[in-house]
């Protein structure tokens, strides 16, 4: 296993996994506002940006030109007071989801992330290459991956904030 991907990937995976098992479907989709995503949206919009950081590193490490930028510091997407707009390419679907339906595409998604990074022949390309990001502009690429787990994060206090303010969610089947 390449050393950028880190335990902090399993066990942010596996506590966002947790957060929902037992939770009804219906719980699931039930949006805090007509402004806000359901839960289901927000691990829809997850499994989608995973395979959004899929295609940015295939694509990148097979860039010819010189691409390579400074690390950047990308903690900020922990801070959930500054906003980050979704790109159109990940924003969730409006559902019905189903738990283990969404639960499933996140196996799948980070499946494809572990393939995709311990194909590569050379790790290095991951430090030299750079793809533009939606939040931080050119970003190496494996800062691209480094932030995968940081905003699985991001997203599980916003759950947790959904299911604090509605109690009857807690009650699971």
């Amino acid at each position: 296993m390449s050393s950028i991907i880190t335990k902090s990937f399993e066990e942010t995976r596996e506590e966002l996994v947790e957060l929902v098992r037992g939770l009804s479907d219906e719980a699931f989709n039930a949006k805090p506002s007509e402004d806000r995503w359901s839960i289901g949206q927000i691990y829809h919009h997850l499994a989608l940006v995973e395979l959004a950081t899929v295609k940015a590193v295939q694509w990148g490490v097979k860039e010819d030109k010189d691409t390579k930028t400074e690390q950047k510091n990308i903690s900020p997407m922990l801070n959930r007071k500054k906003k980050f707009p979704a790109p159109k390419v990940v924003e969730p679907g409006g559902g019905p989801f189903e738990v283990k339906e969404i639960v499933e595409m996140l196996n799948n998604s980070r499946k494809k992330l572990l393939a995709t990074v311990n194909s590569l022949e050379d790790s290095s390309s991951l430090y030299e290459k750079s793809v533009v990001h939606p939040a931080f502009g050119l970003l190496p690429l494996n800062q691209w991956v480094e932030a995968v787990p940081l905003h699985e994060q991001r997203h599980m206090e916003q759950i947790k904030e959904i299911m604090g303010n509605n109690t009857s969610m807690l009650l699971k089947e």
